[in-house]
């Protein structure tokens, strides 16, 4: 009776470590990253029949796709554009094994050129403006100051600051409310600030 229980105890440690066995494998024979919002599975030659499932985070099931890889890999690309930024998961199961990935996605950040020039403009006092420019990636502002009545320039100059500049302009004979600033940075952005 001893030997019998312990042929049976032995048996049941090798399947627990054949069924450990089999995850690893798979685990071996697939991956899945995310890029942004594009979440790639790779499933790698030999994994045979095999079934993906896509969830997003409450669970909920968005895609189900049963493949056959063969001696190749290959690539199931998912874009997950429309769906909120966040995590989500991915089971991969054959007939003998299963592993589950969670892969987060997130918004691709705005190239810096295709965000607004951020500058600011004050009254000081009743001849005085203040201009401040911030968030540049390249020295190179001109900044021109116009008259609002005559679209005529009263002032021109190039700020080459690295990252921003705080600079006071003085006016003679006109008022701050009478004028308009034009700004332009090196990479072409533009900004018109008015006064009121």
């Amino acid at each position: 009776m001893k030997t019998l229980f312990t042929l049976a105890l032995a048996g049941a440690l090798s399947f627990s470590s054949l069924a450990s066995s089999a995850a690893e494998d798979l685990m071996a024979l697939s991956n899945v990253k995310a890029n942004f919002k594009k979440v790639n599975v790779l499933l790698k030659g030999g994994v045979g029949e095999a079934k993906v499932t896509l969830y997003d985070m409450s669970g909920k099931r968005l895609h189900q796709k049963k493949v056959k890889v063969g001696e190749g890999d290959i690539i199931l690309p998912y874009n997950l554009s429309g769906l909120p930024c966040g995590e989500y998961q991915v089971k991969i199961s054959t007939d003998e094994e299963e592993v589950v990935y969670t892969v987060a996605t997130f918004d691709k950040p705005q190239p810096a050129e295709e965000l607004p020039l951020m500058a600011y403009g004050k009254i000081m006092d009743d001849n005085t403006l203040g201009l401040v420019v911030i968030g540049l990636d390249e020295p190179g502002v001109k900044v021109e100051i116009f008259s609002k009545d005559t679209n005529k320039s009263i002032h021109r100059e190039e700020i080459t600051e690295a990252e921003g500049f705080r600079k006071n302009y003085k006016l003679k004979g006109v008022s701050p409310e009478d004028v308009y600033i034009y700004l332009k940075d090196s990479k072409g952005r533009t900004k018109s600030i008015y006064f009121e």
